[in-house]
């Protein structure tokens, strides 16, 4: 029978660290984090692609059950170890340390390009602030755009100045009260825009594609493609959960934390689908083809459809202020996480290490930043540089990061630990759930997700 007492010795901190002030906030900076680039664009254009309601209903379905064991693995291995994804591994089992290093590495990749596309996302904000929604709909705007390193340096300059003054107020100063800020803007702004969409012309057969489930569109490849969309969306495999569960207090629920992160997750995923997918068929007529994959969904196509409404300027603005901040809660988590690494592994003063990372991560988005223009001419296996980045750490090391997890938790470590760890703040109410995913289920999905995201990758398959 499982005992609900934490083990303290061992996992005790030594000194005092950054921490939320409780459970309310862990859960809107995780919600944050949760909430970015990934489901304001990615989540949309994958649900057109796979099938909408199908899609929907089987993301549903995985973030409940697989997303939720994960995450409460990360969370407890966080406030478990009491310490920073680099470290916690080691903390709890010495042979598994090099589970960290990856799990930083992840991050360290992810930033750069992700503060280049924040800075795209400023560019176009600027425009429709400036009444100037019909150029940016313009066919060449976006390519314009990349063509020019200065533009495209100075804003990701500016969005990555944003990020280091938010972490260098700490954690409860910092991210939570930014994450408390922006989070309630955010629902507000996504849920005027779904309405404003919904009631387009034409929309109504997107909201119908998108919300009722054809079965007959169900495929391995649309289980595959949500199970991918759920590690992006839910902030898995990148160290972030770990970094967050390491702040959380004791006295706060684990689990019933993690299934308001669901719960909130779920909501955006649906009001990003309903804001865009209707939108985008009121504007094709009809053709779900029309969400295009990548960048051009965002910068290219819903400019598009901005240009053919009333009030085009306003619109536009207001949804590009939503994805500024949606862009900004995610960023910060990510440099929150390689900072916290810093701290903790090599004991630096927090601000000294928000600087470094920052400066750091902005040197380092020169090269994806360019990739369009100096170094246009640059292919890694086919890929541009800011495609590359993107594909080795989604398709790659947060797969293996975690099937990695999968397995230290069931062998390195033992799921009676995480579960332990659990309930120190309450009961367990969904550990078989846990326990069968964990040990069986998660590391079959997670495998299969690899293979067939790399297979997919060079042209071995096609989904």
């Amino acid at each position: 029978m499982l005992l609900c007492r934490g083990a303290k010795g061992d996992y005790t901190m030594e000194k005092k660290r950054n921490t939320f002030s409780g459970g309310l906030g862990f859960v809107l900076a995780a919600a944050g984090s949760a909430v970015g680039l990934g489901n304001i664009w990615r989540f949309p254009y994958l649900a057109a692609k796979h099938g909408g309601g199908i899609f929907l209903l089987v993301y549903i379905i995985l973030v409940f059950t697989f997303g939720y064991s994960l995450m409460i693995a990360e969370n407890a291995i966080g406030r478990r170890s009491g310490t920073s994804p680099l470290d916690a591994f080691r903390k709890l089992n010495k042979k598994w340390a090099f589970l960290g290093v990856i799990s930083l590495l992840i991050p360290c990749i992810i930033l750069p390009y992700y503060d280049v596309i924040g800075g795209w996302v400023l560019k176009y904000l600027l425009a429709y602030l400036t009444g100037t929604a019909q150029a940016a709909a313009g066919d060449s705007y976006f390519g314009d755009m990349l063509a020019q390193p200065w533009v495209v340096l100075a804003g990701q300059t500016i969005y990555t100045l944003f990020n280091i003054v938010i972490l260098m107020r700490g954690v409860q100063k910092g991210v939570e009260r930014v994450c408390t800020v922006l989070m309630p803007i955010l629902v507000v702004l996504a849920i005027a825009i779904s309405v404003y969409s919904i009631t387009l012309p034409g929309a109504m057969e997107g909201v119908k594609y998108f919300l009722i489930p054809d079965f007959s569109h169900f495929s391995i490849s649309s289980v595959l493609a949500a199970m991918g969309q759920m590690f992006y969306s839910l902030s898995l495999a990148m160290g972030i959960m770990i970094a967050y569960g390491s702040y959380l207090p004791k006295e706060s629920s684990l689990e019933k934390n993690v299934s308001k992160i669901e719960l909130f997750d779920t909501f955006i995923a649906v009001i990003a689908g309903l804001m865009i997918i209707p939108a985008v068929f009121a504007f094709s007529g009809g053709d779900p083809s029309a969400l295009n994959k990548g960048p051009g969904l965002m910068f290219q196509t819903l400019p598009k459809v901005f240009a053919s409404m009333p009030l085009s300027n306003v619109v536009g603005a207001a949804f590009f202020f939503l994805v500024l901040a949606a862009a900004i809660t995610s960023s910060m988590s990510i440099m929150e996480t390689i900072v916290a690494c810093v701290c903790d592994h090599f004991g630096m003063a927090r601000k000294k290490a928000v600087i470094l990372v920052g400066v750091l991560a902005w040197l380092a988005s020169f090269l994806p930043s360019l990739g369009y223009s100096v170094f246009s001419g640059v292919q890694i296996l086919g890929f541009d540089i800011l495609d590359f980045m993107d594909f080795i750490t989604n398709a790659v090391l947060m797969p293996i990061c975690s099937l990695l997890t999968c397995l230290f938790v069931s062998i390195g470590i033992g799921v009676k630990v995480i579960e332990q760890e659990v309930c120190i703040s309450g009961e367990f109410k969904r550990r078989r759930l846990f326990e069968v995913m964990i040990k069986y289920v998660a590391p079959v999905f997670v495998s299969a997700i690899l293979i067939s995201s790399v297979l997919e990758a060079f042209g071995v398959i096609a989904f």
